[in-house]
């Protein structure tokens, strides 16, 4: 579902992503792709905007004491990557994130590491109180490239229901 083309006029194509209510199936897994391979620089970056100061995330000698022996990659920024993978299959027509829940940190990742990512439908349901819309519960997984789970987590997104999407 990254993207499909829709025919806007004759003989001219627009992109769409994403997917509205009645096209979820719980127990369906989506498989998000490219894999993003993470630099020094992203590393660096996000920790120093995140105003994040552990030494871990950028200070090498630091690191290198550590039992890591190496810096180690700023977890929000691998929930910041894994999240963005998973726009395009699950929430790229949302209207809204509902809430995150159950997040799990469950091996360190670290600078060179290629990671995917995985979301599996859990629940649908219709909305209560927004006839054309649903609510949609994923468990999205990060795995680096040799299977390694390092993440995972369970969110819920307000998605239009077909013909309801705001056209881009």
């Amino acid at each position: 579902m990254v993207a499909v083309a829709k025919e806007v006029a004759p003989r001219r194509w627009r992109a769409a992503a994403g997917r509205a209510f009645e096209e979820f199936t719980v127990g369906d897994v989506y498989e998000h792709r490219p894999g993003r391979t993470i630099s020094e620089a992203d590393n660096t970056w996000f920790t120093l905007l995140t105003m994040n100061q552990h030494p871990l995330h950028f200070d090498a000698a630091y690191a290198a004491k550590s039992e890591f022996g190496r810096p180690v990659v700023n977890s929000c920024l691998t929930l910041s990557i894994v999240a963005g993978m998973s726009v395009a299959d699950v929430s790229q027509q949302a209207i809204a994130n509902l809430g995150w829940t159950d997040i799990k940190l469950t091996a360190p990742v670290f600078v060179g590491d290629t990671v995917y990512a995985e979301s599996e439908v859990l629940a649908k349901r219709e909305s209560k109180s927004r006839p054309n819309q649903g609510v949609v519960t994923v468990r999205t997984t990060g795995r680096k490239s040799d299977g390694t789970v390092f993440m995972s987590y369970e969110r819920t997104v307000l998605v239009p229901k077909q013909g309801y999407a705001v056209e881009n």
